[in-house]
């Protein structure tokens, strides 16, 4: 059986499909730490946090006129954890939390 995601109209195989997952989860465990909410959030939120946060920073690099960026390369990775803070800053002020 072949697994395919269609992203941003590409075709991504089993392994781009793993490489965003562990991306996203660096990219989530490095702006929960940067938040100091490294010990509240697991793995699975990690990386939930760095895949949303990576949509948000690529919303932001475009809007900004930086155009598309992958998460594989430097700028993307920084602008996923970027997002990933925003995301976690969001969070915070609707739980209520500092």
């Amino acid at each position: 059986m072949k697994v395919a995601v269609s992203v941003y109209g590409k075709v991504l195989n089993k392994m781009y499909i793993l490489l965003y997952i562990l991306v996203g989860g660096i990219a989530g465990w490095i702006a929960s730490i940067i938040m100091h909410q490294n010990s509240r959030m697991g793995i699975i939120a990690n990386i939930v946090v760095g895949l949303v946060g990576a949509a948000i920073g690529g919303l932001i690099a475009h809007l900004t006129g930086l155009g598309g960026l992958s998460i594989f390369t430097f700028w993307g990775f920084g602008f996923a954890i970027l997002g990933a803070v925003i995301l976690i800053a969001i969070i915070n002020a609707i739980r209520g939390h500092r």
